[in-house]
């Protein structure tokens, strides 16, 4: 049987999820999966970070917001008892898409620093809402939340405890990746990388531009809700901090670390910076001075990241056993 492309993508699909599906059994330390499952619901926030910069070729330092809307809306409707949790669910993921398609109709017109500047304003005023909105979000110091005993017919501890959901965020991590995948391989991500290479060229052969673009944005956003929801239904809290800008330059970090234009950058990315951020902060207190030099060196002598490196390798490895 010839391995296709596609076929070798649903192998390692499939190869992948058996091994996340295993860590488990070998790591008995709570500690250990609980960092994991963290750096796992990262990993999705920056590959939602990652596909915009690598689709569209913009940067957004506002993607906290729709992380922290799916977030809210979970947290608020269970608070105020306004919709079952399943609902709430669904909507945490709708909204932020749909918020994201309006506006970036309006802003992938706009390009460069400029278009950076207005994802960071949209976001930085959904976080001042948040702390301003006292007795509807609970101000500053957020508040915490009691999920029913099943969520879509699955026991909530499922998601709660470290170990199983490790399995559930690798699992969501995974099928994104080769989903987004095949995406990339579809005509529609050809299409967009071909807006993002030569926009006016694209108009100029007929190509609608805009909604394409538009279109990227809304699904850069929903993949942070996904993460914003793997989030509030492991840890059952919700603050500010989840609409912060800090948390998309993190993100953002993630992407450059990992190699922004591959697909499993950001992922890879997200691995190291939490690990590397634990680590650091054992150490010393300046952590953040830490991350900074890392991430100099990694732009200067790296500039397609980690992800980039390893690929160079491989390339080197495979060239020197066809030499040989």
């Amino acid at each position: 049987m010839k391995l296709t492309p596609n076929l070798a993508a649903f192998l390692l699909l499939v190869a992948a999820l058996a091994a996340g599906g295993l860590v488990p059994v070998f790591v008995a330390s709570a500690l250990v999966m609980t960092l994991l499952t963290q750096a796992a619901i990262s990993a999705v926030l920056a590959t939602g970070v990652g596909i915009l910069l690598r689709q569209n070729g913009v940067v957004s330092f506002g993607h906290a917001a729709y992380f922290g809307i799916a977030c809210y809306t979970i947290g608020l409707a269970l608070r105020h008892k306004v919709m079952a949790t399943e609902t709430a669910i669904i909507l945490a993921l709708v909204i932020p898409t749909a918020l994201a398609f309006l506006l970036g109709l309006v802003i992938v017109r706009i390009p460069g620093v400029a278009f950076s500047m207005l994802t960071l304003a949209v976001g930085q005023a959904f976080h001042e809402f948040a702390l301003k909105a006292r007795p509807i979000t609970g101000g500053e110091d957020g508040f915490t939340l009691a999920f029913p005993r099943e969520i879509f017919g699955i026991a909530t501890a499922t998601f709660q405890r470290p170990h199983s959901a490790w399995v559930v965020s690798w699992i969501m991590l995974v099928v994104l990746l080769y989903l987004l995948h095949r995406m990339i391989k579809s005509p529609f991500g050809r299409l967009t990388a071909a807006i993002r290479e030569n926009e006016e060229r694209a108009r100029f052969i007929g190509y609608e531009t805009v909604v394409p673009r538009a279109l990227i944005y809304a699904l850069s956003a929903l993949i942070a809700a996904i993460a914003g929801v793997l989030f509030i239904l492991y840890n059952a809290f919700v603050s500010p901090e989840t609409l912060f800008w800090v948390l998309s330059g993190e993100a953002l970090i993630m992407c450059i670390v990992g190699g922004p234009r591959l697909l499993l950058g950001p992922a890879l990315g997200a691995v190291v910076f939490f690990f590397f951020k634990d680590v650091m902060g054992d150490i010393t207190v300046h952590w953040q001075g830490a991350i900074g030099i890392t991430l100099i060196v990694v732009t200067v002598l790296l500039p397609q990241g980690l992800g980039g490196a390893l690929v160079k390798l491989g390339a080197r490895w495979r060239a020197g056993g066809a030499g040989g």
